[in-house]
């Protein structure tokens, strides 16, 4: 079986959010993976990035309609939109923005620029 690329494992980072599966999520990243959510909070480590797939302000799974993947070296940028469910608002839809750098086959940071949509 090849050994799967960085795009492979962005598809599967995905998967996992869809489906809040948190060790399919775990197993793309880094021990010291950092995940800088911008104008919001920056995770460090495994544990905390945990933490953050279900935060608790929000029901139920994502929808994530990834639009756009660009590759270029050990960067992988992906675009798209979103819908959620906020505990205290309702519905509500994004689009996002996020960075994937990889090291050693395994995503080590991820910035995420997250705009809300009307």
């Amino acid at each position: 079986m090849p050994e799967a690329t960085q795009r492979d494992l962005v598809d599967e980072y995905f998967a996992g959010f869809r489906a809040s599966d948190h060790p399919r999520i775990l197993a793309t990243l880094t021990d010291d993976v950092e995940w800088v959510i911008h104008g919001h909070r920056t995770t460090r480590g495994r544990t905390e990035f945990d933490g953050e797939i279900e935060n608790p302000a929000f029901a139920g799974s994502p929808q994530l309609d990834v639009q756009r993947v660009h590759e270029d070296g050990p960067v992988v940028v992906v675009t798209g939109e979103g819908r959620g469910v906020s505990v205290a608002h309702g519905p509500f839809r994004f689009a996002f923005n996020d960075l994937f750098t990889f090291r050693d086959g395994l995503i080590a940071r991820v910035d995420s620029y997250v705009v809300p949509l009307p």
